[in-house]
């Protein structure tokens, strides 16, 4: 099937999960995560109406974007080194890995460069794997009332990266444990967080039943990855 297939069929899964759980379809976004494949594909998404995309890289993103022509935008999925932060303000609507107070500096930094707010998410390691990146959880709170104090920063919610498992248990659980940690934060700092940013192509289904708002799928739009 062509990409635009891909992107439908998985639009139609989503409405019969969200519904089955008695969610409003229209308040889940799916970021068409294009990392390591080249302009040309993107393109083709873009020319058939996807306009939402996510990058791992900043140096990839930097050298494709570009290439791109038409209606579409970019969010930053993979993990930021502060040296990078003047290129991603540039490049992406939102950063979904902000997991130390000193990146985010950064990044506001850069923001107000360019007289630009920028939206970012801050990354939870719900995994507790030693591989994964992000906050631990008991400092997320922490992170986000040091980043309320940002001029040119919002951060609009948060992000996790599932524990690599078959477990469906233990994918729930991380889940689980950052939509409770959402409201956690909304109550403790009297704020709004929004977003969600979890599940992935093998395990969006979890996700959306656990309150995610933002799933970024690769693989189930654009296929095996190009290596």
């Amino acid at each position: 099937m062509s990409i635009i297939d891909n992107y439908r069929q998985l639009l139609q899964k989503i409405e019969l999960i969200a519904k089955q759980c008695n969610r409003n379809p229209a308040e889940i976004s799916v970021i068409a995560v294009s990392k390591t494949f080249p302009a040309q594909i993107i393109q083709e998404a873009i020319d058939n109406g996807i306009t939402l995309f996510g990058e791992n890289r900043v140096q990839e993103a930097k050298a494709k974007i570009p290439q791109l022509k038409g209606n579409f935008t970019f969010h930053l999925v993979g993990h930021l080194q502060s040296n990078k932060a003047k290129d991603a303000v540039r490049l992406f609507e939102c950063i979904h890995s902000i997991d130390k107070i000193s990146t985010a500096i950064e990044v506001d930094k850069e923001a107000k460069k360019i007289n630009k707010i920028q939206n970012i998410l801050i990354e939870v390691n719900t995994s507790g794997e030693p591989s994964k990146f992000g906050v631990e959880p008991e400092k997320a709170v922490e992170l986000c009332k040091a980043i309320r104090d940002l001029q040119n920063v919002t951060c609009t919610g948060l992000m996790t990266v599932g524990p690599l498992t078959e477990d469906r248990n233990k994918i729930r659980g991380a889940f689980k444990q950052l939509r409770h940690l959402k409201g956690e934060i909304n109550q403790t700092l009297g704020i709004s967080l929004q977003e969600l940013s979890m599940g992935m192509s093998g395990d969006f289904d979890i996700a959306i039943e656990e309150g995610a708002t933002m799933l970024r799928i690769g693989t189930a739009i654009f296929g095996q990855r190009i290596s």
